[in-house]
C-alpha cells in the first residue's frame, strides 16, 4: 500500500482480503505433554483450532497516511529500551513494583504446565457454555493405542473430562472432550470471572408480559424454530468494509448515509406484525 491521500489510498499489486474458507490447522503445536487418569498416561500434542477473523485496521497520521509504531520507552529515562534489558513486574502500588525473573516465574508454573491431570468426568452438555473460553485440537504424541481408547470412551458414553492446563501465563479448568473425530479441549473461565447479570436494577423493575403478549411470542417462537447451522453466518460488517476499500482503490467518493430512526411501535402492534410476516413468507 503507498501513501494515503484525501482520504484514498494508493495500491500497488491487488488487494489482499481475508478468506473465508475454513482455517487450516498449523503444522507446529503449541504446548506437548500429556493427559493422566490415574496411572494411566495419554501423551498429546497441543494445536490452536479457533482462529478469529474480521477487518484489521492500522493507525496512520492523519497528515501524510503512514503507519505509526510503538517502542517500550521508559518512563523515568524517557529513552527506547531493548527486549533484551525488560523483565517482568507486578505493581503493589502506584509505580512499585516487585520484579521477577524469567527463571523465577518459569519456577512457580504449576504441574498443569506439564500434563493435564483428569480431577473427574462430567457430562459435556452439563457444562454451561457461558464458561467456555477457547478450544484447542489435540492428537497423539508418540502412541496413539491410549489416545484411541480416550476418544472411543468418551465418544460413546457422552462424557467430558475435566482437569486443568497452563497455557503462557494462567492455568484454566478445562474440558477435554471428542470433536468431529478427534480430542479437544476448551478452556473455561473461573466462577468469579464471570459477572452475575440477575442483579442489575433495570432487570427488578421487568413487568410480567400479558397473557396476550406471551401467547403471540410463543407462536413466533414456534414459526421460527429450526436447527442451528453455523454456516448460515457470515461477517456482514466485514463485506461492507471490503465493498469501502475496493471503491476506494477505483478512485470513488465514499457517502456516508445517516441510518434512519426507526419508528417506535406498540409491543403488541409488533407482535401481530411480526406473526403476519412470518405467515406470508
Amino acid at each position: 500500500m503507498g501513501r494515503g491521500v484525501g482520504g484514498q489510498t494508493k495500491t500497488r499489486g491487488e488487494l489482499k482480503l481475508s478468506s473465508e474458507k475454513t482455517p487450516k490447522i498449523p503444522k507446529r503445536p503449541i504446548w506437548t505433554g500429556s493427559i493422566t487418569i490415574g496411572l494411566v498416561n495419554v501423551p498429546v500434542k497441543l494445536y490452536a483450532m479457533i482462529f478469529d477473523k474480521g477487518v484489521s485496521f492500522r493507525f496512520l497520521h492523519k497528515m501524510d497516511g503512514q503507519p505509526l509504531k510503538y517502542e517500550r520507552v521508559c518512563i523515568k529515562e524517557d529513552k527506547v529500551v531493548p527486549w533484551e534489558e525488560t523483565t517482568k513486574g507486578y505493581e503493589i502500588s502506584e509505580d512499585q513494583f516487585i520484579v521477577f525473573s524469567k527463571e523465577e516465574l518459569q519456577a512457580a508454573r504449576p504441574e498443569s504446565d506439564r500434563r493435564i491431570r483428569i480431577d473427574k468426568f462430567v457430562d459435556y452438555l452439563s457444562v454451561d457454555p457461558i464458561y467456555f473460553e477457547r478450544s484447542y485440537a489435540l492428537t497423539p504424541e508418540k502412541d496413539s493405542e491410549a489416545y484411541s481408547l480416550l476418544l472411543n470412551a468418551l465418544q460413546r458414553m457422552g462424557k467430558a473430562a475435566a482437569g486443568r492446563l497452563t497455557l503462557r501465563t494462567k492455568e484454566y479448568p478445562v474440558l477435554v472432550h471428542p470433536y468431529k473425530g478427534a480430542l479437544v479441549v476448551t478452556a473455561l473461565r473461573y466462577a468469579y470471572e464471570v459477572a452475575d447479570p440477575s442483579g442489575l436494577e433495570e432487570l427488578k423493575e421487568l413487568k410480567e408480559p400479558k397473557k396476550e403478549e406471551l401467547d403471540l411470542a410463543r407462536k413466533i417462537i414456534t414459526d421460527l424454530s429450526g436447527e442451528f447451522n453455523i454456516s448460515e453466518y457470515g461477517d456482514t460488517y466485514e463485506e461492507k468494509i471490503k465493498e469501502l476499500i475496493q471503491k476506494k482503490m477505483q478512485g470513488e467518493t465514499i457517502t456516508v448515509e445517516k441510518p434512519v430512526k426507526e419508528e417506535a411501535i406498540q409491543l403488541m402492534a409488533a407482535l401481530k406484525d411480526t406473526l403476519k410476516q412470518l405467515k406470508h413468507e
